[in-house]
């Protein structure tokens, strides 16, 4: 008991260290994009669209090497499943959230993503310098929302949404209430749904953690990619437009609660050592 005591303490210090380094790292790096990648852009690229297209490759590729370096780190470990189904554009990736290195794996991954934000995001000096040059959808623009949203889609960027709107509770299934926004741009947009259920192993930066409370063992994330939700909204046209408008409200609630239920069934019986197999998608209630 005592030799692995021993053994499990430095381990556990050294992902202390280890952690406190990536976010040093991981701040230093917003910085640069916000004083030095951006300025060079804006005067490489005049037009804001290809500014911002430029922003977010290297955003992609950053994350992608910055990921690499908390592998080598011992930080995490991870592995995704059904990876080739990210390869497409135009996307609209739906996660569970269960901690704050979610949005750096999905962005890894992704080529020309977009993110909804928080606006706290936009305003914090160390990631205000990615989220502006990139043009992520900040989630206080109101009623515009869904439509930059499905613009963003239709142009070929990659949508990142948590439907939980912020990290979940626990990373064993239990889960925010979900938000309609999700939903909303699906059906408005006639998008379908690319659903990623995140687990991990041990608990990491989730709600209310913070950088050096570190787990007793590396967390291992697990990101398998699910079969794409097909959704389509009626749309009768010889109806008003109050009851199309109730009809698309009771379909984005009966989706987004099916949302919910899928992904806690998928953690759970991931968790409980399950799904080799990942199962099928839920189809949409009308």
């Amino acid at each position: 008991m005592k030799r692995l005591l021993s053994r499990a303490v430095p381990d556990r210090c050294l992902r202390v260290v280890a952690t406190g380094f990536c976010f040093l790292l991981f701040g230093l790096g917003g910085l640069a994009i916000l004083c030095a990648v951006f300025p060079l852009l804006r005067l490489r690229y005049p037009d804001v669209r290809e500014s911002r297209r430029s922003a977010r490759d290297i955003i992609h590729r950053s994350f992608a090497w910055f990921v690499r370096v908390m592998v080598a780190c011992g930080t995490i470990s991870y592995e995704v499943r059904n990876r080739e189904r990210l390869a497409r554009r135009g996307l609209l990736v739906v996660a569970n959230h269960p901690s704050l290195i979610d949005v750096v794996l999905l962005v890894s991954l992704l080529r020309q993503p977009n993110c909804v934000v928080k606006a706290s995001l936009a305003a914090n000096l160390f990631t205000r310098g990615p989220v502006r040059s990139a043009g992520f959808i900040v989630n206080t623009e109101g009623p515009r929302l869904v439509d930059d949203c499905i613009a963003s889609a239709r142009a070929g960027d990659n949508l990142v949404i948590f439907p939980e709107g912020t990290r979940s509770p626990t990373h064993d299934g239990a889960l925010c209430p979900m938000k309609r926004g999700a939903a909303n741009i699906a059906l408005r947009g006639n998008l379908a749904l690319t659903p990623v259920v995140i687990t991990v192993s041990e608990p990491m930066l989730g709600k209310g953690q913070r950088w050096y409370q570190a787990p007793r063992k590396r967390p291992h994330f697990i990101l398998t990619v699910m079969d794409d939700i097909t959704v389509a909204e009626n749309d009768n046209r010889t109806e008003g437009d109050e009851i199309r408008a109730d009809a698309r409200n009771r379909t984005a609630r009966a989706l987004t609660h099916d949302l919910g239920i899928f992904f806690s069934r998928e953690i759970r019986h991931r968790v409980n050592g399950g799904a080799q197999n990942p199962r099928r998608s839920p189809t949409p209630r009308a």
